[in-house]
């Protein structure tokens, strides 16, 4: 006897259907799967019969053949198993439903015959509906996951069982949809709030301006000035995801085993690695590659405290994706790629004992020693961050100070203006921010007035600029000036920008 079952695979973000083909020939009795499949696959013939006997049905004694097409695809994963043991019990007449060509199978099966969670199964069923697929078998526990694609049936089952009597048509189970306006983050609460701040005025402005348009920020100051206190509570100042985004921060968290809740993840990511993180922990990686730091900070920040503690290959391996957005890990078993849309915040001391610089304390660190810490941060890398902020110690009359600071809501009201702004003026392109501006565009957004352009030209001879950092001054005055509500980039504009990229000559000239 023969039957054809639909499961899914995932090579990265995007998922291709498998047709596990179920053959049951007359012979001495053995389990075979063919079509490349990885070691938890072949592993799942052991579950499958365990699950199929525990639950109370015959296993066939017969020569079973399984076959994964197509063959050339490698395969990998345990969401196969309830698609395997579906075949099987097809084949040997278990189950009488004939209709399952638009029907997708996903679930691990446990040796009593439960079905368990699989990790990815969010984009495997966005996958699937791209595929014109209508109805997915899921297991119970991955059900709100999955049904936050509405145009998509997800039947929700617990055991190999309920996925048998469903099919024979002995037990309804209606298709799982979630509440209505399930997705609402507006009333959604932080612990943290920049009113927690004291002082450092120019610290909130520049984290502000960099929230705004999306920019990447370095913070340089002594001990205690507040650098990792304002770097958390950026967050609570970015404008809240939107669905497109909540998906797409879903997907990469479902298929790294991240997802928690089972539910759609609606606050925008933090992701703060320790220095000792590799470079593989930080870009993704591994045998079967997975999302790195990068990635799980897609759409949010990715915080990098004592950056020069950071090993300095570790620190490169930033360089593409702050370029791209994309990081595409290539290995011998696959070449894979995932989104890395995200905001790189990083802190530092400006010499090995924090000190250079700080009127209160004295620096005891020789000069060679704060050249060789420096020096761990290259000029490519500093390049590519857009806004760069040297803070003081906090002063005694601002910590004492009873002057109420400014709320998290009052600044994340005026981020949220500017981004609005932004996204009207980018509407018919894929540009959601002032920072994803296309060089070829920069001087169709970014007019400058004649006293402005002037103001460039000498900054840009003064502090010897780099054409990237040219453009990405540009940006930030964009930035500044939808903040401003203004439509041309006007002086103070610019030279706000230009401020912030003054300490590279500073510290690295």
């Amino acid at each position: 006897m023969y039957s054809k079952i639909n499961t899914c695979v995932l090579q990265g973000l995007n998922g291709s259907i498998v047709e596990v083909e179920a053959d049951l020939s007359r012979g001495l009795p053995v389990f075979n799967i063919v079509g490349l499949p990885d070691t938890s696959i072949k592993e799942s013939k052991e579950r499958v019969r365990a699950a199929i006997k525990n639950s109370g049905y015959e296993f066939p004694l017969s020569r079973i053949t399984i076959n994964l097409a197509p063959a050339n695809l490698k395969k990998e994963g345990s969401q196969m198993d309830l698609a395997i043991a579906i075949g099987i019990l097809k084949s040997s007449g278990v189950i009488i439903e004939k209709n399952m060509d638009n029907t997708i199978f996903i679930g691990e099966l446990s040796l009593e015959g439960k079905i368990n969670p699989v990790q990815g199964a969010l984009p495997m069923i966005i996958s699937m509906r791209e595929l014109n697929v209508s109805r997915c078998i899921v297991p119970y526990d991955n059900k709100e996951e999955c049904s936050v694609i509405e145009d998509m049936e997800i039947i929700p089952v617990r055991s190999l069982n309920n996925a048998v009597d469903f099919l024979n048509n002995d037990l309804h189970i209606d298709p799982y949809i979630r509440e209505l306006n399930e997705f609402n983050t507006e009333n959604s609460e932080y612990l943290l709030d920049f009113a927690d701040i004291k002082g450092q005025v120019g610290l909130k402005r520049s984290l502000e301006v960099a929230a705004a348009g999306s920019h990447n920020l370095i913070i340089i100051g002594p001990p205690g000035a507040g650098k990792t206190m304002a770097a958390r509570r950026l967050p609570t100042i970015l404008p809240k995801l939107s669905f497109e985004e909540a998906i797409e921060v879903t997907k990469i968290y479902s298929v790294s085993g991240l997802l928690q809740s089972n539910s759609l993840i609606k606050e925008r990511p933090f992701r703060a690695p320790h220095h000792t993180a590799s470079a593989i922990s930080l870009i993704g990686g591994g045998r079967i590659p997975k999302p790195g730091e990068v990635s799980l900070a897609n759409n949010g920040v990715l915080f990098l405290d004592e950056l020069p503690e950071f090993s300095k290959n570790v620190l490169e391996v930033l360089r593409q994706p702050l370029e791209d957005g994309t990081v595409t890990i290539s290995r011998v078993n696959a070449s894979l790629s995932y989104p890395a849309k995200f905001m790189l915040v990083a802190s530092m001391n400006p010499c090995p004992c924090g000190y250079f610089g700080d009127p209160l304390h004295e620096c005891t660190c020789s000069q060679a020693s704060i050249d060789r810490y420096l020096g761990k941060i290259s000029n490519p890398l500093l390049d590519r961050i857009d806004i760069h902020i040297e803070v003081s110690p906090v002063e005694y009359n601002d910590l004492k100070g009873d002057r109420e600071e400014e709320s998290s809501l009052i600044i994340r009201e005026r981020v949220k203006r500017a981004r609005d702004i932004q996204i009207n003026r980018y509407r018919n392109q894929r540009i959601f921010n002032n920072s994803q501006i296309p060089n070829k565009d920069i001087k169709k957004y970014c007019k400058l007035t004649n006293s402005s352009e002037n103001i460039m030209n000498q900054a840009f001879k003064k502090y010897k600029f780099s054409g990237r950092t040219y453009n990405k001054l540009l940006k930030v005055s964009r930035t500044i000036a939808d903040l401003d509500g203004e439509e041309v980039i006007q002086d103070k504009h610019i030279l706000e920008a230009i401020r912030y990229r003054t300490l590279d000559d500073k510290y690295w000239g």
